[in-house]
């Protein structure tokens, strides 16, 4: 085959036009021939590189001369006890070389830690501001050639069980039995308005409280019915006038107004710095806590690269 019939466009370019004959093309190759192409080519000799694919030395003379076939060159020439590759050859082995290590790099068989890939966290977006930051320096301190991508959670369970996501950190309790999960930290809860708030100004009692109307942050999929009925039984009147999916929003919204809301401590002192939110002392509701896990398919422990992700984020908190 001429070079020139090569296709010049790469399968992943837009167009489609060249994908038809790049597929052609490579049925009509042997895959299992570069392989022994690179061997031939790094241990100089067909004898070496039989040994090292425990092939007999005539089944590799055959496929070179399969290759011979194929490309318009000798590729090696005897020299001695082995064979000296030609200038076409050392061509091909550039191109060859690149594209096996690329195969290699992304099947990561052998779970080396060396090797650029991307792992997904789904967090909501309160929980992500709280955590990335940590599992990112934790990550690329001890793998920083991994890169991180950081998605919203939907269906916390279905993203895992069919591998839409490596990982998922929530508070949300996640039950399906393909999944594990290691809880990171442990929070207490804490009762929250607007900083000069006139319930400041008394005693936090539950019937002070109940002239306030409050927030609700509500999760599509969130698994906290327990939680929620301790507080209802603590607040058993609340007037809930403002529900969002998201915790900023909240926080927004009780630094410019009289409502009051619910928050864990965490994210409370990060919500603080950009609004101006103050802590309502109350025993009742300090004492309830929620935990903030990150939970992962059983099955990805098979994966050398992501158990050591796992465990460094685990370690981190």
């Amino acid at each position: 085959m001429d070079p020139k019939e090569f296709p010049e466009k790469r399968l992943s370019e837009p167009g489609g036009e060249a994908k038809p004959q790049i597929f052609r093309t490579l049925r009509n190759i042997d895959l299992n021939l570069l392989t022994i192409f690179e061997a031939v080519y790094v241990h100089k000799g067909i004898v070496n590189a039989a040994k090292i694919l425990n092939l007999t030395p005539s089944a590799i003379s055959q496929s070179i001369q399969k290759l011979r076939a194929i490309f318009p060159d000798p590729l090696f020439i005897r020299k001695g006890q082995g064979v000296t590759p030609t200038a076409y050859a050392t061509h091909l082995h550039e191109y060859i070389s690149q594209g096996l290590e690329s195969i290699l790099g992304a099947l990561d068989l052998t779970g080396s830690y060396d090797k650029q890939r991307t792992i997904t966290i789904g967090t909501t977006p309160s929980i992500g501001a709280l955590v990335m930051p940590i599992i990112y320096q934790a990550v690329k301190r001890e793998a920083p050639q991994l890169l991180l991508r950081n998605i919203a959670i939907g269906d916390g369970e279905t993203q895992l069980g069919q591998f839409q996501t490596d990982l998922i950190v929530d508070s949300n309790t996640l039950n399906t039995r393909a999944l594990s999960h290691n809880v990171l930290f442990t929070d207490r809860l804490l009762l929250v308005c607007r900083k000069q708030h006139p319930v400041l100004s008394k005693t936090a009692t539950v019937e002070n409280l109940q002239e306030y109307e409050q927030t609700l942050l509500v999760l599509e999929g969130q698994n906290m019915n327990a939680l929620r009925l301790r507080v209802n039984d603590i607040f058993p009147e609340r007037q809930v006038t403002f529900s969002s999916y998201n915790m900023f929003t909240i926080a927004a919204l009780i630094g410019s107004s009289d409502l009051i809301g619910i928050i864990p401590a965490r994210l409370f002192n990060l919500l603080r710095q950009c609004w101006p939110l103050e802590q309502i002392p109350f025993t009742p509701l300090n004492e309830e806590t929620v935990d903030i896990s990150l939970y992962y398919n059983k099955l990805s422990l098979r994966d050398p690269v992501l158990e050591n992700v796992i465990n460094v984020i685990s370690e981190a908190f």
